[in-house]
C-alpha cells in the first residue's frame, strides 16, 4: 500500500472533531460534524455572517464568501474594519462565521412549539488576510463562482486598481459544526385535540428569468449556466 510519504494526499476524515465551542448546549442531537453535510450547507448559501469583537463590543457583518476545499474566503473592502484587523498582527482576527437556510415554517397547535426547519453551519477560527497574489486570484474566482458557477471565466478579471481596493480574508475549516431541524411540530400530548391546524409550510428557493441590462447589446445571449438555474 502506498503511504502519504510516497506522494499521495492523506484522506480527509469524514467528520470534523468536536470541541467545546462546536457542541451545542441545547438540542445537541441536531448537531452534526459530517464534512460533506457542512460543505453542502455552505455551498448553497450566498451570504454568511461574520462576527468578531471590536473595541470590546460584538459586531456581526453580512458578507459574500466562497469555499475552496477546507478554506473559506470572505470578501471585503480594504477599508473595512475586519479586513484591516485580520492583517494587523500575526495571530490574525478571531472570528465566528455562520450560514443558515430556512427549509420550512413549523406551525404547532401551541404558540410555544412553533419553530422552523433549518440547516445551519457555525465556523470558529482565526482569520488572516490573503496577501499572496495567486491565492487572492483563486479566492476572488471562488467568490464569483460561489454565486454563479462558471461566471468567473465569463467576466473580466479584476485589474490592478480593483485588486488593490479589494481585500480577502481566509478562514480554515477546522472548528466547525452543522445543526439541522426537520419534521413536524412537537406538540404536547394535551394539545393534540385542539382545533388548530398544525404542520409544515415548505420554503423553497427559486430563480426567475434573467433580466438583461438595458445597455446590453442585443446579440449578447443569456449564458447557458444561467438557463439551468
Amino acid at each position: 500500500m502506498e503511504t502519504a510519504t510516497q506522494g499521495t494526499v492523506p484522506t480527509q476524515p469524514t467528520a470534523y472533531p468536536k470541541t467545546d465551542r462546536t457542541v451545542p448546549t441545547r438540542a445537541a442531537d441536531r448537531a452534526s460534524y459530517d464534512r460533506d453535510l457542512v460543505h453542502s450547507i455552505l455551498d448553497e448559501a450566498y451570504v454568511c455572517h461574520l462576527a468578531f469583537v471590536r473595541d470590546g463590543a460584538p459586531v456581526v457583518l453580512p458578507t459574500l464568501f466562497g469555499r475552496v476545499g477546507e478554506v473559506l474566503y470572505l470578501h471585503g473592502s480594504t477599508g473595512s474594519r475586519p479586513l484591516r484587523m485580520s492583517g494587523q498582527t500575526d495571530p490574525g482576527l478571531r472570528v465566528c462565521v455562520t450560514v443558515t437556510h430556512v427549509d420550512g415554517l413549523v406551525l404547532a397547535r401551541s404558540a410555544f412549539h412553533h419553530s422552523i426547519n433549518y440547516r445551519s453551519v457555525v465556523v470558529h477560527g482565526i482569520a488572516h488576510q490573503v496577501t499572496d497574489p495567486e491565492e487572492k486570484r483563486i479566492a476572488l474566482d471562488a467568490l464569483v463562482d460561489h454565486v454563479v458557477p462558471g461566471r468567473s471565466a465569463d467576466s473580466r478579471p479584476a485589474n490592478r486598481k480593483e485588486l488593490a481596493a479589494t481585500a480577502v480574508i481566509r478562514l480554515d475549516l477546522d472548528e466547525v459544526s452543522a445543526k439541522t431541524r426537520t419534521g413536524d411540530a412537537n406538540d404536547d400530548p394535551e394539545d393534540m385535540g385542539l382545533p388548530h391546524w398544525a404542520g409544515v409550510v415548505p420554503v423553497r428557493k427559486g430563480y426567475d428569468t434573467p433580466i438583461a441590462n438595458g445597455d446590453l447589446a442585443a446579440d449578447v445571449a443569456v449564458p447557458p449556466y444561467l438557463k439551468t438555474r
